[in-house]
């Protein structure tokens, strides 16, 4: 390798993609293709980055394997900048596999962290925490032991395991400082700020207030009836009821614990569930048969009793009645939670991160474009979505278990 690659090569490993374009920037070998690759995706350009990489690759001779894998998880990260979760994770995991063969520990194991953000992305949580786990992080370098460790926290957050995220940030911190480059320490030190800000709201009897992701995690290993509504979840203790694929009934399950102690009237219920601002027989027929379906499903943890104005909520054991709410409490919460992150997204990404389809989401951005919500660029299979980040939230524990968009 020439004295020119090499010198880009430190650039890059410090984060200068200026200081590595003025070695490279005019050379169309392989090696100065990689670089000047990774240089353009350093610097926000991934459409250009990815045909840089491309081309590298295609430059590589058959007999240049582990050059070859190289732009191949060099790509995949570009992808996952760009958020385009459908790239071919098979051929991530082939190189992988070759760089293993040959001995490059340093960037199998980064291949095995741009799969495990992946699959924190989309929120495969138990992959991701497997996938990590095979990965001993001692022998790497501190810039790869940081990577390590903001992904353990990321997955401890997304648990809601406060002082495992914790734990995992300090150790972050710790390897960054070795590491000396400043793009790592700005995530090392954002990481830090989401985590002491509000995770949620809890609202119980007309009071609200917000809570930090250690006050969501007693708040969930506690004795009281808590109607999630970050999971769509009812639960207490040990029980928990997922409603994420019931909206009515979920909807129907916060509201009367928005009201606990008292009771919820027919016509909010109505309102709150169905979407309907005017009641009449057929509404509160309906209500009836869908307040039957949650007495049934919430059977062994809170009664549903009838009243002359409405229906109270009756926990069988628990003393409080909380709902846990998110910081920002949209419509389209979720959608809002993932483009909270900054990053340009493909609707198509969106719609896989949610599990819904692209349809619903587009629709969903439509609706909140219109206000100003986010804001698309790009045109075709090039459009992509952003919006500044909600200043001063925990977005990371909106994600899981998106209530479906209709």
């Amino acid at each position: 390798m020439d004295s020119l690659i090499t010198a880009a090569a430190r650039a890059l490993a410090v984060g200068d993609p200026i200081g590595a374009l003025k070695h490279v920037a005019l050379r169309d070998d392989a090696p100065a293709l990689a670089l000047r690759g990774i240089a353009m995706a350093q610097l926000g350009d991934f459409a250009r980055a990815k045909i840089l990489l491309k081309r590298a690759a295609r430059a590589f001779g058959p007999r240049e394997a582990l050059s070859r894998a190289r732009c191949i998880v060099a790509e995949a990260e570009v992808a996952l900048a760009a958020r385009d979760l459908a790239w071919p994770v098979k051929a991530l995991d082939a190189a992988r596999a070759i760089l293993e063969a040959h001995g490059d520990r340093v960037n199998a194991a980064h291949a095995r962290y741009v799969e495990t953000r992946r699959l924190l992305l989309v929120g495969r949580l138990d992959d991701a925490e497997r996938t990590l786990s095979t990965i001993d992080p001692a022998p790497l370098p501190a810039a790869s032991r940081t990577v390590h460790e903001l992904l353990a926290a990321g997955i401890a957050v997304r648990r809601l395991h406060a002082g495992v995220a914790r734990a995992a940030l300090a150790r972050a911190r710790g390897a960054v400082r070795h590491a000396g480059i400043p793009a790592l320490e700005a995530e090392v030190d954002n990481a830090h700020r989401q985590i002491d800000s509000p995770a949620a709201r809890l609202k119980s009897a007309g009071d609200e207030r917000p809570l930090l992701l250690g006050d969501v995690e007693t708040l969930l290993a506690s004795k009281c009836f808590i109607v999630d509504a970050c999971r769509y979840t009812v639960r207490h203790e040990e029980t928990v009821i997922p409603l994420a694929r019931r909206p009515v009934l979920f909807a129907l399950a916060r509201t009367l614990a928005e009201s606990w102690p008292g009771d919820a009237p027919r016509d909010e219920l109505i309102a709150r569930a169905f979407g309907s601002k005017f009641t009449d027989e057929s509404h509160r027929a309906r209500l009836r048969v869908e307040m039957g379906r949650l007495r049934r499903m919430l059977r062994t943890i809170a009664d549903i009793r009838a009243t002359k104005r409405g229906f109270t909520l009756a926990p069988l054991a628990a003393l409080e009645v909380f709902v846990l709410a998110r910081p920002i409490d949209e419509e389209h919460g979720a959608i809002l939670a993932l483009l909270g992150d900054s990053e340009p997204w493909a609707t198509s990404a969106l719609a896989l991160a949610l599990g819904m389809s692209q349809r619903t989401v587009q629709r969903a951005l439509d609706e909140l474009a219109a206000p100003g919500k986010v804001q698309a660029f790009g045109r075709g299979r090039a459009r992509r979505w952003t919006t500044p980040p909600p200043a001063g939230f925990t977005t990371t524990l909106l994600l899981p278990s998106p209530l479906p968009i209709g």
